[in-house]
């Protein structure tokens, strides 16, 4: 038979496990399932990788999962799966799972525990630093790639709880930017577009995005557009989604807010305004068109480097589109100047009035599978729910929602990621709790991380592999279980909530991250303040009542079955809502078809700024512009789960290569293949030399993914987002030979 497969079946396999959850009252046990129930063999599931949200089929046998297909009938990805969706399984089986509670002992080795002996030393030794240092000397990063229930229960245990005022999670390194754009100019954190749109649009603008490449399901939608769309690709790389489109503009590195305002001059004079929609549904325009006029083609020619012709051509061709949707994703968000690039980008979409229509947008494509969940619901910088903690009327709605005490709940946000390292460094966070994230490989100069977290009282690792590079300086090691082994929800980039399903059971004492949290609130001796919080689903229910009112509300979907169906797109209020698209099979939601936006006035704000420089420029001695980014659809962020999967790994190369134009390769001496050292201010590493035109003269690739890539990246942020700027730094490149012969410290 085909169905929902319940998680309570899939029982922890230790008598010291099952003890500990049978002691921790309120329903925080695993409830026990009749012997007689018939497994499924067929369950449905989404993804657990990246923000599509694709539905798969996994197949059981004799209860447990033996292989996978994608989902045909889910209205995401139809069918097809990218290769980390056909391996979603893999990892789950791979070498250095964590399946035991580890313990640093006197020799400074990590030893094997109980899970009373590891919840009384996290609980003793976090509480011995709050005594000495103050109840904000500890805090917490979380992630984007656990369900929504598990980041509200943690958010609200440290919170609420602890006392715990300083937490972020690893979406700061992904997704800040779009979510402060999207609230500055539209009032809340809201992506109005459905993947729909994708095959709707007449003129198709991809920022700073290798859809092909990260978002591969994405790029398909793109390929089944019926409208032999104009396909603009806006990125310093030729990359394999600009190999295949219409046009690709190749600004310089860092250039692009100066290209967008001037696209922005150029529409404005070839009347390409829709001046109906600017003057009944937007405001600052006016200032906007002002900014702008400096920005002249000759201005533009002068700091992106493109030649007049191609910007007029891509003018031409926005103005000329009936239908336009603008895209972007981490080579805008990850900049020095984010937020304002990605509210020029939605300025575009404003001004020509290509917004809540079919195949329209300023549209960002989140990261990872619950980006969005985190964004609305994790309780780090936003109050869950989408709420403000700084607002008295927000903290009174969730203190009565959870019938909390409105004094436990901070009045203002946390720290961000940065800031939190920032305050390790100032002796102010003295302990840190990583959840699901490797800090020590993916944070931006990574070198300086590493001396950080050195530094710290306390570090607790909570992570599905014990041997990550965060985890191997870890304190403790909480071993939990992964995607597959347990059940909650994901929000993907369009909106669209997916229910991911226990389909294995988690090896050794592994637990769930939610029964990990329940656990820890019971033995700090909060528990009575969770009793309702007693299975993911009932949390889910709890979430809904926090969404009332808010542009996120989602108190209309009818629980996890409707979700098991194909999943619900936000919002989804109980009474119904008038910002709404719906197709002919009442599966696609689409933001503002009534122009009406978030903000006091109900109009979408234009913003504007004056460009700045990147916190990092090339000199004689660093001459090259280093850009990183995805390099295969085969691997996935630090590679922590797609290294475990022999298929993914023939895919990729462990070798660091370095994409670098044949004329710089030439005027160094390198040939293909060659080893080389990349040298920046902080550091060095050693790569090989793939000799390419897809990188101009002056700039060097190398993949996100490797573990030696952030040694190199330079420490800047967006000042509005605190996001991180992965793609400028500055570098040179030698041949290794030569550079170990003449290096005073090689």
């Amino acid at each position: 038979m085909t169905g929902r497969l319940d998680p309570r079946r899939l029982l922890p396999g230790s008598s010291d496990l099952e003890s500990l959850l049978d002691r921790v009252p309120g329903g925080f046990g695993l409830p026990q399932v009749p012997a007689d129930r018939a497994p499924e063999s067929v369950v449905r599931t989404v993804c657990g990788f990246c923000s599509t949200g694709c539905g798969l089929e996994v197949h059981l046998r004799d209860g447990r999962a033996v292989n996978l297909t994608p989902d045909p009938a889910h209205p995401v990805n139809r069918g097809v799966a990218c290769p980390k969706g056909w391996e979603a399984l893999s990892p789950l089986a791979g070498p250095g799972r964590a399946t035991r509670p580890l313990i640093r002992n006197g020799s400074g080795d990590l030893a094997p525990a109980t899970w009373d002996e590891a919840l009384d030393e996290f609980c003793s030794r976090v509480a011995a630093v709050q005594a000495e240092h103050g109840p904000e000397s500890v805090a917490f990063l979380s992630t984007g790639q656990i369900p929504v229930e598990e980041m509200a229960l943690l958010g609200a245990l440290t919170k609420f709880g602890m006392g715990i005022r300083h937490g972020d999670g690893n979406t700061r390194q992904c997704m800040a930017t779009a979510v402060v754009a999207y609230k500055q100019a539209f009032g809340f954190d809201a992506p109005p577009y459905t993947y729909a749109d994708f095959e709707e649009s007449d003129v198709i603008v991809l920022v700073g995005s290798n859809l092909a490449i990260a978002h591969p399901i994405m790029w398909a939608r793109v390929a089944a557009n019926p409208n032999d769309p104009d396909i603009i690709v806006i990125d310093p790389r030729a990359t394999e989604t600009a190999m295949a489109a219409t046009q690709h503009v190749a600004p310089r590195p860092a250039s692009d807010l100066s290209l967008f305002y001037g696209l922005g001059r150029m529409l404005i004079e070839r009347g390409a305004v829709d001046t109906d929609f600017v003057e009944a549904h937007t405001e600052g325009f006016e200032a906007y068109a002002r900014h702008v006029e400096s920005f002249t083609v000759d201005r533009v020619v002068a700091d992106t480097g493109l030649p007049a012709e191609e910007l007029e051509r891509l003018a031409d061709t926005i103005a000329g589109g009936r239908a336009v949707s603008f895209w972007w994703t981490m080579g805008v968000n990850q900049s020095h100047q984010g937020v304002r690039t990605a509210q020029a980008i939605i300025d575009l979409a404003l001004l020509t009035g290509n917004i809540g229509r079919p195949g329209t947008g300023a549209n960002s494509i989140t990261g990872q599978c619950n980006a969005m969940g985190s964004r609305l619901f994790s309780n780090t910088t936003n109050l869950m729910g989408g709420h403000d903690f700084a607002d008295e009327s927000h903290r009174r709605k969730v203190a009565g929602v959870l019938d909390i005490d409105e004094s436990v709940i901070p009045t203002e946000a946390s720290w961000s990621y940065d800031r939190i390292i920032e305050g390790i460094v100032r002796g102010e966070i003295r302990a840190l709790w990583v959840i699901a994230t490797n800090g020590a490989h993916s944070w931006i100069n990574q070198s300086h991380l590493s001396d950080v977290l050195d530094r710290l009282d306390l570090l607790v690792v909570q992570d599905m592999y014990a041997d990550t590079e965060t985890a191997r300086r870890a304190d403790i090691v909480l071993p939990a279980a992964a995607w597959g082994e347990k059940t909650g929800t994901f929000i993907n980039s369009e909106r669209r909530l997916g229910l991911t399903t226990a389909v294995s059971p988690a090896p050794g004492e592994a637990l769930a991250d939610f029964w990990i949290f329940a656990a820890i609130a019971q033995r700090w001796g909060c528990g009575d303040m969770f009793r309702r919080w007693s299975h993911p689903e009932a949390v889910f229910e709890i979430l809904q009542e926090l969404s009332a009112g808010q542009p996120c509300d989602i108190t209309g979907v009818a629980g996890y079955d409707e979700i098991y169906s194909g999943g619900v797109q936000w919002p989804r209020p109980a009474a119904g809502t008038t910002t709404e698209t719906v197709d002919d099979e009442g599966i696609e939601r689409r933001l503002f078809t009534d122009g009406r936006f978030f903000t006091p006035s109900g109009r979408a704000r234009f913003i504007v700024d004056e460009p700045r420089r990147p916190h990092e420029v090339t000199s004689d001695r660093y001459p090259l512009v280093l850009l990183t980014g995805r390099s295969s659809a085969a691997e996935w962020h630090t590679r922590t789960r797609t290294s475990r999967s022999s298929t993914l790994s023939a895919m990729t190369s462990d070798d660091l290569w370095i994409d670098i134009h044949p004329d710089d390769a030439s005027a160094r001496g390198i040939e293909r293949g060659a080893d080389v050292m990349v040298v920046a201010k902080r550091a060095r590493v050693r790569a090989r030399a793939r000799l390419v035109p897809t990188v101009a003269a002056g700039q060097v690739f190398l993949p996100m993914h490797h573990p030696d890539t952030n040694m190199l990246t330079a420490p800047g942020f967006d000042p509005h987002s605190r996001q991180p700027a992965y793609k400028h730094s500055a570098v040179q490149v030698h041949l290794a030979k030569s550079w170990e012969q003449t290096s005073p410290i090689g």
